[in-house]
């Protein structure tokens, strides 16, 4: 039998070590955000995995890159790999705003042959001040079609933050990228 002292110590050791394990992280996921509808678009849109500036590409939310400083949320992370979500929400946003397309990403199961192909280099996002998010992107818009022109252009767009909270941020992220969609759209539809 062993003796309750040793019991009782063993017991204080495994309650010690159940206190040090880190919480369990927040994850958060960015949600498509209705827009228009435009005809005019083409048949079938391929969208390319959306390439991110490198100090965006972890699990954890980077809330700002100011003053040579990140600010990133500890606990909060993305509920998926941030490249693959925001090619999957652009999709779902696009899809919506070109009924009359097919909208695909181009590394899914599904394989086309698009008549336009979207490409997008994410190049910040983040707080600009509190209260206001920035995305700024990289656009080219490939057309198979020759009476169609490529498009290559930056767009920078800013979207409120309507609170301090990460929920809050991500909220705004997936406005701001709901706006990039309609300026992906417009060109598309042109």
């Amino acid at each position: 039998m062993v003796p309750r002292r040793e019991v009782l110590a063993l017991s204080g050791a495994l309650a010690a070590l159940a206190g040090c394990r880190s919480p369990e992280p927040n994850l958060y996921t960015i949600l498509p955000v209705p827009g228009a509808p435009r005809r005019g678009g083409p048949r079938t849109v391929s969208v390319r995995e959306v390439s991110l500036a490198r100090y965006l590409d972890r699990v954890q939310i980077v809330r700002s890159a100011a003053e040579y400083r990140l600010d990133v949320a500890g606990n909060d992370w993305w509920g998926e790999a941030l490249d693959a979500m925001l090619t999957r929400v652009l999709v779902e946003n696009l899809a919506q705003r070109l009924p009359g397309s097919s909208v695909v990403a181009s590394g899914g199961a599904i394989t086309v042959q698009p008549d336009a192909v979207v490409e997008v280099n994410l190049q910040r996002l983040g707080l600009a001040a509190p209260g206001t998010l920035v995305l700024t992107a990289q656009v080219a818009i490939g057309h198979r079609e020759a009476r169609r022109r490529d498009v290559a252009r930056t767009e920078s767009l800013t979207a409120p933050v309507s609170g301090p909270d990460t929920a809050a941020f991500v909220a705004a992220a997936s406005a701001a990228l709901g706006q990039l969609a309609d300026a992906v759209a417009g060109l598309l539809a042109a």
